[in-house]
């Protein structure tokens, strides 16, 4: 098929790189512009999928917006079969809707009607799901609320979030090239309209540990910003980000340091920093941390 590509992060890389195994011609992608990054942000960064595309030699297209009548037109002119989206970041206009043959098929990391919107793999972390998966589903003007074409399920226990977008991610890309050979004979299936939850983008000031939650919270905290922003507590002006933990048995004033292997007490139980990382080092166990950073029992964390 005729394809224009529209994705930006790792996520959608897979679902790129699966597509042109699978023999489609990809005309065109679309992406994010290139962000701030590098050396302390002094550089501008092409996205993920930016680089693989020009790897592919994919021709790349990164507007601002798709609401000016001259992108629209633009992307209009590619004629192709159909769009397929994972993770782009834009809102597309009902023009750009329209224009592929068999419309835009969006790639969403999530058991649609849960977890509609921009962070769904966070989310499903932080809420404790038990299973989370993968949409293929056909794109409306709503807010991931078209109807569901494939779907696959994988469990959340274990994972943190960089993990479970590396699965969802591959699983998706699996499902998008098998929604592609089968486009006609799939039966589309509306979303219920029950159970729908949206997954609001992950604020940083999220990431800071909360230690009167219940230790299994705070343990998915940790999961769910994990690999970004980083789950972080503060000891006096040091921030410390805490990048795995487990639960274990402890009843302390929450916050408190209650042995010298970084355990502390949280609302309910405790959690054991299993991987830190202090700012401007490198990350390493709690064990290699407090051979050089003393933070003895009885230390208020906040």
């Amino acid at each position: 098929m005729r394809i224009v590509f529209m994705g930006t992060p790792q996520f959608a890389v897979p679902v790129l790189s699966a597509l042109v195994e699978d023999g489609h011609e990809v005309v065109a992608g679309y992406t994010q512009p290139p962000r701030p990054g590098g050396r302390r942000g002094r550089e501008l960064v092409s996205s993920p999928v930016q680089q693989r595309a020009e790897m592919l030699g994919i021709p790349v297209r990164s507007p601002v917006s798709l609401k000016d009548a001259a992108e629209q037109e633009a992307f209009g002119a590619l004629a192709c079969d159909v769009a397929v989206v994972a993770a782009y970041g834009l809102i597309l206009p009902r023009p750009v809707l329209a224009a592929p043959l068999h419309g835009c098929i969006n790639v969403h990391a999530s058991l649609l009607p849960r977890w509609r919107g921009a962070a769904p793999i966070q989310r499903a972390i932080l809420a404790g799901d038990e299973e989370t998966g993968v949409c293929i589903m056909r794109m409306e003007a709503g807010l991931d609320t078209g109807p569901v074409l494939l779907e696959g399920r994988v469990p959340v226990a274990g994972h943190n979030a960089g993990t479970l977008t590396d699965e969802l991610s591959t699983l998706g890309a699996a499902l998008m090239v098998e929604a592609l050979s089968s486009l006609d004979t799939l039966t589309p299936s509306p979303q219920p309209e029950e159970g729908v939850t949206y997954a609001a983008k992950i604020d940083k000031a999220e990431a800071r540990v909360d230690w009167t939650q219940p230790a299994d919270a705070v343990e998915r905290l940790v999961r769910a910003m994990n690999p970004a922003p980083g789950a972080w507590f503060a000891l006096g002006d040091e921030r410390i980000k805490l990048l795995a933990a487990e639960v274990v048995d402890g009843a302390e004033p929450a916050g408190t340091v209650l042995d010298d292997r970084l355990t502390v007490a949280c609302g309910e139980g405790a959690v054991r920093a299993t991987f830190v990382q202090r700012a401007g080092r490198g990350a390493g166990s709690a064990e290699e941390l407090l051979r050089g950073f003393a933070i003895p029992a009885g230390t208020m964390l906040a």
